[in-house]
């Protein structure tokens, strides 16, 4: 019975070793996934993008603006010279937080009445806005409690309420309701995983009937071979998109505010890159086994550290960097600026360029190594 059981357990140690793809996933999957889940799994948000619209251009603005940014929450990016810039730069995502300071804030704390200040968040993520309001809220408190010492030891007679206030405004999801947030990256979500995966499995599938070698013996073409592989998957991943569109706005009541043509168009880039992918991982896989190994292998970062989940201004900068080189990171942004914001092509120009660019490469690449394995 031992020597039995010992030839079974070395006929298997051999077999991996022969396999050195599914050696390697077996090693290194723990070891990528405890460095993603440690570094990519936050709920601290830090360094949110700010810009500042300051009309009183006074000693106080300045150092109530100060206080935004020794806070570590706010990282000024851009200076606003009126409001269309404040909602510009945060419907295109370069900006999640607006300060608004008015011409006579300087004027009201000096004269001992209440000085306004407009904090406005980008909503889209509630996980986000409520730390970036709480936070606001609790530096104007902290602001105000320090004038009131000042007007106090200056003058010997208490003020009258709080000297500052900070008005929040949520924008684009103003109920902070999670479902608005979490559709939306499921619906681009869901388009990922069904192009990529079913692409990379059902081309290794055929090279393992035999039928692929059968199909390149024909008078196809490899351009032709090539086309009629993915744009059945375009066509369904087409056909996903609408029903996760019905289920988002009639179940879960999702408000869709921005045109549903140029989020189809869009999508079409975002199938380069998947599709791409898919093929890619075709190109490298022997069994279905190795393809679906190899397709979790690259979801599961693809899942944390686009921002679907977590956000990335939590993450630490080199995995914010590894992020900007998957398609899905540009496209969440793009679904959800569409669905929540209503925002139209100028205002997403910075996610769909390097989105095509993704799209391209990844797909080029594919291609060309899968018709380098027909030859």
């Amino acid at each position: 019975m031992r020597r039995r059981l010992a030839a079974i357990i070395i006929k298997e140690f051999v077999q991996l070793v022969r396999d050195p793809r599914t050696l390697a996933l077996a090693l290194l999957m723990p070891v990528i996934q405890l460095l993603l889940f440690g570094y990519a799994i936050t709920t601290e948000v830090e360094h949110l993008p700010t810009v500042v619209f300051d009309q009183s251009q006074s000693q106080e603005s300045r150092a109530l603006i100060q206080r935004f940014v020794n806070s570590r929450f706010f990282d000024i990016t851009a200076r606003a010279a009126n409001l269309r810039e404040v909602q510009s730069q945060i419907d295109g995502g370069r900006a999640r937080v607006g300060i608004v300071i008015p011409p006579d804030f300087a004027a009201s704390l000096q004269a001992g009445r209440p000085a306004q200040v407009q904090v406005i968040v980008d909503a889209s993520d509630p996980l986000v806005a409520r730390s970036a309001l709480s936070t606001a809220e609790a530096i104007g408190q902290v602001a105000s409690l320090e004038i009131v010492g000042q007007l106090l030891a200056r003058s010997g007679t208490p003020n009258n309420g709080l000297p500052l206030e900070i008005r929040t405004r949520a924008w684009y999801n103003p109920d902070l309701r999670s479902v608005n947030f979490m559709v939306p990256g499921l619906l681009a979500v869901v388009l990922q995983m069904l192009t990529m995966m079913l692409t990379a499995v059902a081309i290794v599938r055929e090279r393992e009937l035999g039928t692929l070698e059968q199909l390149v013996a024909t008078p196809i073409r490899k351009t032709e071979l090539m086309l009629g592989k993915i744009l059945p998957y375009v066509t369904l991943g087409y056909v996903d998109i609408t029903l996760a569109l019905l289920i988002a706005a009639y179940w879960f009541r999702v408000p869709i505010r921005g045109s549903l043509v140029l989020l189809y168009a869009l999508a079409l880039i975002f199938y380069l890159a998947t599709l791409g992918q898919g093929i890619l991982i075709s190109t490298v896989s022997r069994t279905q086994r190795q393809a679906m190994q190899g397709s979790f292998f690259l979801f599961l970062p693809t899942i944390l550290l686009s921002g679907f989940m977590f956000p990335r201004e939590g993450m630490p900068l080199v995995i914010q960097w590894i992020g900007y080189a998957l398609p899905l990171t540009y496209f969440l942004i793009i679904v959800r600026g569409i669905i929540l914001k209503g925002i139209g092509f100028l205002e997403l120009t910075n996610q769909i360029i390097p989105l095509a660019i993704l799209g391209l490469f990844f797909f080029t690449v594919s291609v060309l190594r899968f018709q380098k394995r027909l030859e």
